[in-house]
C-alpha cells in the first residue's frame, strides 16, 4: 500500500480541500510509486498562511536559544533517521545513495549550525554622539517567510531556507517540489516532534501555480525565497516585488572550469568529470563548460573521455550515477545533444540512453562529452541540467576568461592552475557569486554566502552562514535617552 502524506498547517497532519494526490514515482523505476502526497490548492495555501501570521507574535518572542533548542532537537532527530530520509531521496530522486547520504547530512549540519546562530542573534551597540545616550540595533524578525523550493537538492535547499528563518524568529510557509516533497514533509515531521509551537513551520504540498502564487501573492507573507530555473524565478520575483515582498532568488548557472596551460590535463579532467557529471549533472553549480588551453587539450579531452565512460550508471543504491529525475529532463537532455551535433559540435563520449537491464526501466542517460565547441553554440551557453559537459578551446588564459565570462550566467565558476598569478586574475575578474581556485565548481561550505551574478541570482540577497541570516532579519535603531 503505498503512503498517502498530508499537508502539516497549524501543527496538524490535515487533507487538501481538493480531496487530490500526486503520486510520485522513483526515476530509477518510473513504474514504481513511492509515495503520495496532497494536491493542495490557493485556499490551502492561504490556510497555511493564515496558521503561519496568527503564530508569529508567539514565535517573534520566544528567546533566540529557546528557538535554537528546537532547531537542535531537529537535527538531532534528522540524525537518527538519517538512513530512511537517504532511502526517501533516492527513491524519490534518484541521486546515488553517497550523495543523497551527504545531502542529508548537509540537512542535519545545518540545523545544528543555526541552532548555535540563534542565540547570537541581538544586534549591536554603538557610540552615540551625546552622554546621555544609549544608541544601538536590534535584529527583529521579517515576519512569514515562504519558501519555495526545487526537487534537486530537495532536503538541503529546504534546510538552509527554513533553518535560518526560525533561527531569526520567522514563521514560515513552504511548498517543496512536486517531484520530490518526502524529505520535507519528514522535516516537518522532526520538528513537530521536537516542539515547535503550532503554525511556526506549514507545509503544503501542489503546484507552483496554485500554492507557489499564493503564498507570493497573499498579503500575509513579507518575503520570499525561491531557487529554480532562471525563468521562473524571474517571474516569481517580479511577482514579489509587485506584492511589496522582501525577495531573494538564486537560479541558474553555466558554470566554467577553466584549464590552464599549466595544469595537468589528469587532475583537471577528474575535477570537471566530479563537477560535471557529479548529482547527474543536476545542479545549478555543476560544471557544464571545460575551457581549455590548446597546450593541454588533446590530453585533457582524452582523460576526460576516459572518466565519463567508466562512469557506472544504475539505480542509485547500487551505482555511481543515478536517473534523471523524470521524463521531461531525461528529454531536454537528449533533445540538447541532438541541437549540438546539429550545430556542428563533436559527440566524443555518451549522448545517449544506456543499455543494460539496470537501466531499461528509468530516466538514464550516459555522461556526455562533447569537443569542438564554438562559445556561441547553444550547447556552450544554455543550461542544460544534465550530465552534459561542452569542452572549448582557448589560445591564452585572456581568451579563457573571456569566454568563462561570456555567458549571461554566474553562479560558479572554477580555475585549474599552477600559476598563482593567473588563479588571483581568476578570482578578480571571474563573473561568478562562488569562485574556486583548482577544485569543482559543486560543493558548498554551509557558513559561507551562496549566491550568484547575473542571471543565476536576483542579486538581492545571499543564503547561508550569516547572510542567511541577514535576508530573513530587518534592523532597528533605538537611540534610548536618559
Amino acid at each position: 500500500m503505498t503512503e498517502t502524506n498530508e499537508n502539516y498547517v497549524d501543527g496538524e497532519w490535515v487533507a487538501s480541500e481538493t480531496g487530490e494526490t500526486i503520486d510520485v514515482t522513483n526515476p530509477a523505476n518510473p513504474s514504481e510509486v513511492v509515495a503520495s502526497y496532497q494536491q493542495s490548492s490557493a485556499d490551502d495555501a492561504a490556510e497555511a498562511v493564515d496558521a503561519a501570521v496568527a503564530a508569529a507574535e508567539e514565535w517573534r518572542t520566544t528567546p533566540g536559544p529557546e528557538r535554537g533548542s528546537i532547531l537542535r532537537e531537529a537535527g538531532t532527530l534528522l540524525g537518527q533517521r538519517k538512513e530512511e530520509l537517504t532511502d526517501l531521496l533516492v527513491a524519490e530522486e534518484g541521486k546515488a545513495r553517497a550523495e543523497a547520504a551527504g545531502e542529508v547530512q548537509r540537512a542535519i549540519d545545518i540545523f545544528h549550525y543555526f541552532s548555535v546562530k540563534a542565540a547570537d542573534l541581538g544586534g549591536t551597540v554603538k557610540g552615540p554622539s551625546s552622554r546621555n545616550t544609549n544608541l544601538y540595533t536590534r535584529q527583529e524578525p521579517v515576519g512569514v517567510a515562504a519558501l519555495i523550493t526545487p526537487w534537486n537538492y530537495p532536503i538541503a535547499i529546504p534546510a538552509w531556507k527554513l533553518a535560518p528563518a526560525l533561527a531569526a524568529g520567522n514563521t514560515v510557509v513552504l511548498k517543496p517540489a512536486s517531484l520530490a516533497p518526502g524529505v520535507v514533509v519528514e522535516i516537518a515531521r522532526a520538528l513537530d516532534d521536537a516542539g515547535l509551537p503550532d503554525g511556526v513551520l506549514n507545509v503544503v504540498t501542489g503546484p507552483g501555480s496554485s500554492v507557489g502564487n499564493e503564498f507570493i501573492e497573499n498579503e500575509g507573507t513579507d518575503a520570499v525565497s525561491f531557487t529554480g530555473s532562471s525563468q521562473v524565478g524571474e517571474m516569481v520575483y517580479e511577482q514579489a516585488t509587485d506584492a511589496g515582498k522582501r525577495v531573494q532568488t538564486e537560479l541558474g548557472g553555466k558554470n566554467p572550469t577553466v584549464v590552464a596551460a599549466s595544469a595537468d590535463p589528469s587532475e583537471a579532467a577528474d575535477i570537471v568529470a566530479t563537477g560535471g557529471f557529479g548529482t547527474t549533472g543536476q545542479s545549478c553549480t555543476a560544471c557544464s563548460r571545460a575551457i581549455v588551453h590548446e597546450d593541454v587539450y588533446d590530453e585533457f579531452v582524452a582523460e576526460l573521455v576516459d572518466r565519463a565512460e567508466s562512469i557506472d550508471i544504475g539505480p542509485g543504491n547500487d551505482h555511481e550515477m543515478g536517473p534523471q529525475v523524470s521524463q521531461s529532463e531525461l528529454e531536454s537532455t537528449l533533445e540538447y545533444v541532438d541541437i549540438a551535433q546539429d550545430e556542428g559540435a563533436t559527440l566524443a563520449a555518451g549522448g545517449g540512453v544506456p543499455e543494460g537491464d539496470d537501466v531499461e526501466e528509468g530516466y538514464f542517460v550516459e555522461p556526455t562529452v562533447f569537443t569542438d565547441v564554438d562559445p556561441e553554440m547553444r550547447i556552450a551557453c544554455d543550461e542544460v541540467f544534465g550530465p552534459v559537459v561542452a569542452v572549448m578551446k582557448v589560445s591564452d588564459f585572456d581568451e579563457g576568461l573571456d569566454v568563462a565570462n561570456g555567458v549571461e550566467y554566474g553562479l560558479s565558476a572554477s580555475v585549474v592552475t599552477d600559476d598563482h598569478t593567473e588563479a588571483n586574475r581568476f578570482v578578480d575578474e571571474a563573473e561568478a557569486g562562488v569562485v574556486k581556485v583548482n577544485e569543482k565548481t559543486t560543493g558548498l561550505e554551509l557558513h559561507v554566502p551562496f549566491g550568484g551574478f547575473k542571471r543565476s541570482s536576483s542579486e538581492t540577497w545571499r543564503e547561508q552562514g550569516d547572510a542567511g541570516l541577514d535576508f530573513y532579519t530587518i534592523e532597528k535603531t533605538v537611540y534610548d535617552n536618559y
